[in-house]
């Protein structure tokens, strides 16, 4: 099934589920599983989102988006963990309440919401693991917070049942939107970096460097940058000076880049007679860079 396919289908597992978890922790009396009802609902409303960003982040490229349409999915990823962390953190705001203003709860009730929350919980897990955009990473570990969440409530909820201790509740959903949180954040800064244009993870601009002077009749390469579409499809451009055999070179060149993930590339070959306009402005001297303007030949 396609990843697309298989968001929609936990998108609409998600908000029938909500609902009926709002109507579970209202009856029970369950500050952890109201939390969790918001929490699945802002999940639902993010893979709502993500579904339609999915959607359009396989389209291919054209003249408006002439990449092609592959950060729409991290947007998508973007969206759905700033509604998480806000929605974590107002969890938090309310159990904090309740810890200070305990509530009778209703423990047999909640212990069979818990179950069956549980059930459907883990089949939606099982269901978004495989796939390969950072957006259904994100789902899929939504997924697996409200299957844990769940278990959480559980065994909660037993212990409740047998000690009579109603603040065991609210402090286990200080500790499931805890653990959101921490996830969210970790999760923005992947979705961030990609905005950013940072290189790609576990991809070193030296390492490239090295292995592309090593060809044959490569005497020096510059300008080399590397960015990321969203996590999986890699770019990179580059000035290459050498005098050898241009269509060779260059198809060595991305033969090596195509080891490191990068599957497009621009790649300028310059001989070695020829004055690169930056060549003197590498990354570390933008003071070059200031007074380049003035020798422009036209």
């Amino acid at each position: 099934m396609k990843t697309d396919k298989k968001i929609l289908v936990a998108f609409l597992l998600n908000l029938f589920f909500s609902v009926f978890e709002f109507v579970g922790g209202t009856v029970t009396g369950s500050v952890a599983i109201v939390s969790d009802s918001l929490h699945d609902l802002g999940d639902a409303a993010g893979i709502g989102l993500s579904y339609f960003f999915e959607r359009k982040s396989k389209k291919a490229p054209d003249g408006d988006y002439t990449y092609g349409y592959l950060r729409y999915s991290v947007l998508g990823s973007l969206v759905i963990t700033v509604i998480l962390l806000s929605g974590s953190l107002l969890v938090i705001c309310k159990a904090v309440e309740r810890l200070v203003n305990p509530v009778p709860v209703n423990y047999n009730g909640m212990i069979v919401f818990a179950l069956i929350g549980t059930a459907v919980n883990f089949s939606a897990v099982l269901f978004t693991r495989d796939g390969d955009s950072l957006n259904r990473k994100a789902v899929n570990l939504h997924m697996l917070e409200d299957a844990l969440g769940w278990i959480v409530v559980l065994v909660g909820a037993v212990i409740m049942r047998f000690t009579d201790i109603s603040l065991i509740d609210p402090i286990m959903s200080i500790g499931v939107a805890a653990f959101i949180l921490v996830n969210s954040v970790k999760n923005l800064k992947e979705s961030l970096s990609v905005f950013l244009e940072k290189a790609p993870d576990g991809i070193s601009v030296e390492e490239i460097k090295e292995h592309i002077l090593s060809v044959g009749d490569v005497t020096d390469v510059h300008h080399i940058h590397l960015w990321t579409m969203d996590g999986y499809s890699n770019c990179a451009t580059m000035h290459v000076v050498t005098d050898g055999d241009c269509a060779r070179i260059k198809e060595q060149i991305r033969h090596e880049l195509s080891h490191h993930g990068i599957t497009h590339s621009v790649i300028e070959t310059e001989t070695t007679s020829e004055k690169c306009e930056a060549h003197h402005c590498e990354v570390n001297s933008r003071k070059a860079a200031g007074h380049h303007h003035h020798h422009h030949h036209h």
